[in-house]
């Protein structure tokens, strides 16, 4: 994806998010309490009317009997459809306004009479393998056309482009607003300068939304980032210059993953642990991938630059009725202290989904909202750059750094370049997306199984083989073939990414170190278009300096802890010594030992809660904590011995 990719995290000073990336990793390390969930709400009755204490009751317990994927969650999922659409049209429409034709050459007028093949014969050099774009010869054409000659002479002298250009609309049947403009030649890099411009529109969106959304909630930044895409987008048409259309993509970018990413945290949030995954996942590989897939031809059939601008863009419009259709986040709303309010929303999934509630389970949940807002009260705050005051926790978020921004850089970087590789692009664009749908299935199936870090570098160091293994082939579908097979690893290392970083850093400062991480992120996709255009130096630059990076980014990953199966660091001195007895040659499902023989049950019940559970927790991380407010950020500290299910894990 994609991109994609960057997730919210609340930043209020009484903030819940970490405590429920907290009780996902601790509930990760549980035996059976997601398994035993049928028999939890008989037992809470019976501790009850045996006057014992019950357990605490968070957002995770409570779902179960509300329903974890009952009628009213299927509404909402089926509802994620227009928003990830959404995504992927801003994202990658840009590349389907500024298309640029591989025909063009210099505008002659004096020669407007004859065909285009007469025009090019006597006016353009033939330079390297095939015609110059950028240069025309300098002699009199009337005076050419007057003695009768038909075919230029390569002893002419030659002169830039004059007059113009005019372009070969046969593979790209549409003007852009590039040809329109002629950013060709000398203007080649405005294309791309634009796209990088809209990245860092994407920055500012991410910080001006991601507050919005932690001060006046989930809905109403959903609203207005879709709200600010539909009204810069209507703002390109109507662009005439470059600095009117960069400024147009730089608010269009104020949109990117925002316009998607809080209903896809409301979901998440409203799904229980056991279906996290299939929503996570399933949300991007099929509604993502088909959004991105049929762009190409809502441009090609539209053959218009500007009503292309205007179907990806009104649509958006639709998230005005957002606050009819799509519940606020109840966790948001309890880490305001409006529990009356979630649970409000949740009698109303009761009533959708057909089921009942007991009272006590409420007043427990209120109960436990209360404690955890007292405890946050006396809580002591934790800024980003604490990852950097101890020495083994700064080389880990600096490799971080580098990797992701690797990762965003070779991601993006062949997204933009499916325009160099020599085929149709709308055809290769629809193949290269497609990837994404195998690219997360096969990454849900193995990724708690082989860890983390040998799949992040093996994916990564597979994608850059395929993009310098393309390099080095002439043949335009073979080499196509190659990167597109490069894309597709490198959506697995995306997805990894936009998790790994969450487990590893140490909860008290989880939001803000990923916040920052995704961030340098979008500095390097800033950078992905140049890199793209370096194809006008040479046409090997662009994949050989992606699997370059690729290979580089995979194998720095080596020298990050492994997280599979392993207790997550919940506090700064955890995270300094996380992973500190680990070799860089441990491999989880070769070095995986026997546990303890335990009764048959049970065993299979903590197979299937440890599995699950860490899915649920990739989701949810995925979901929850890959945006924040890198500011004024307070962290929840370590519930750790708070929490019954630590005791569990050790069954």
């Amino acid at each position: 994806m994609s991109p994609q990719q960057e997730k919210l995290a609340t930043s209020t000073d009484l903030d819940l998010t970490d405590h429920a990336c907290d009780t996902l990793s601790r509930t990760s390390n549980s035996t059976d309490k997601h398994a035993n969930r049928k028999n939890s709400s008989k037992d809470l009755k019976n501790q009850l009317a045996n006057g014992k204490d019950a357990k605490d009751m968070d957002f995770d317990d409570l779902l179960p009997y509300v329903g974890e994927f009952g009628l009213y969650q299927k509404i909402l999922f089926v509802m994620m459809i227009p928003f990830a659409s959404f995504v992927a049209w801003v994202y990658f429409s840009q590349i389907f306004l500024t298309l640029v034709p591989e025909g063009h050459w210099c505008w002659v007028p004096e020669l407007e009479n004859l065909t285009a093949e007469e025009r090019i014969a006597i006016a353009i050099p033939f330079e390297g393998e095939g015609y110059s774009k950028c240069i025309m010869y300098d002699t009199n054409y009337t005076e050419i056309l007057s003695n009768g000659i038909k075919v230029s002479n390569s002893t002419w002298s030659t002169k830039k482009c004059q007059h113009g250009w005019e372009f070969n609309y046969t593979d790209i049947p549409y003007s852009t607003i590039a040809t329109e403009l002629e950013w060709v030649c000398d203007d080649s890099a405005l294309p791309n300068t634009a796209q990088s411009i809209f990245f860092v529109g994407a920055i500012f969106g991410g910080l001006i939304f991601g507050w919005i959304a932690d001060r006046f909630g989930r809905v109403p930044a959903l609203v207005g980032a879709n709200i600010t895409g539909f009204l810069s987008g209507i703002a390109t048409v109507f662009a005439r210059n470059f600095w009117e259309f960069s400024v147009c993509r730089f608010f269009f970018g104020f949109a990117f993953d925002n316009c998607f990413t809080m209903m896809y945290i409301l979901v998440l949030e409203y799904v229980g642990p056991k279906w996290r995954t299939f929503v996570a996942n399933m949300s991007i590989a099929i509604f993502f991938t088909f959004a991105s897939c049929i762009l190409p031809w809502i441009a090609y059939f539209l053959a218009n630059w500007r009503l292309t601008c205007l179907a990806t863009s009104v649509p958006l419009i639709l998230a005005v009725i957002s606050p009819w259709l799509i519940p606020e986040s109840a966790r948001w709303l309890v880490s305001q202290g409006k529990i009356d309010k979630a649970i409000g929303i949740l009698r109303k999934f009761e009533r959708i989904n057909g089921t009942k509630v007991p009272d006590e389970i409420y007043k427990q949940f209120q109960e436990t909202c209360a404690k955890i807002r007292k405890e946050e009260e006396a809580d002591k705050s934790y800024s980003v750059l604490d990852l950097f005051k101890s020495p083994r926790l700064r080389k880990i978020t600096i490799l971080f750094i580098v990797i992701w921004m690797a990762i965003s850089l070779v991601f993006d970087g062949h997204v933009r370049n499916v325009d160099n590789l020599g085929l149709n692009v709308f055809i290769t664009f629809t193949v290269a997306a497609a990837t994404e749908l195998p690219a997360d299935t096969f990454l849900t199936l193995v990724l708690d199984r082989w860890g983390r870090r040998w799949l992040a570098c093996g994916s990564m160091v597979i994608s850059g083989i395929f993009s310098i293994w393309a390099c080095a082939i002439s043949n335009n579908i073979y080499s196509a073939t190659l990167a597109i097979c490069g894309r597709f690893w490198v959506n697995i290392s995306y997805n990894i990414g936009l998790q790994y970083a969450a487990e590893v850093l140490p909860t008290v400062v989880r939001a803000q170190g990923v916040a920052l991480i995704h961030i340098m992120g979008y500095v390097a996709s800033i950078l992905a278009p140049f890199v793209v255009y370096l194809n006008i130096i040479s046409s090997i630059l662009p994949l050989l300096l992606l699997g370059i990076f690729g290979i580089i980014g995979g194998l720095l990953t080596l020298f990050l802890p492994e997280t599979l199966d392993k207790d997550l660091p919940q506090t700064l001195e955890d995270g300094e010594n996380f992973g500190l007895n680990q070799k860089m040659w441990d491999v989880p499902c070769f070095s995986k030992k026997l546990q303890d023989k335990e009764p048959p049950a049970p065993e299979i019940f903590r197979s299937f809660g440890r599995s699950s559970a860490r899915i649920s927790m990739r989701a949810s991380l995925r979901g929850e904590v890959m945006r924040s407010n890198l500011i004024h950020r307070s962290s929840m500290k370590s519930q750790k011995n708070t929490s019954p299910t630590v005791e569990m894990a050790k069954l």
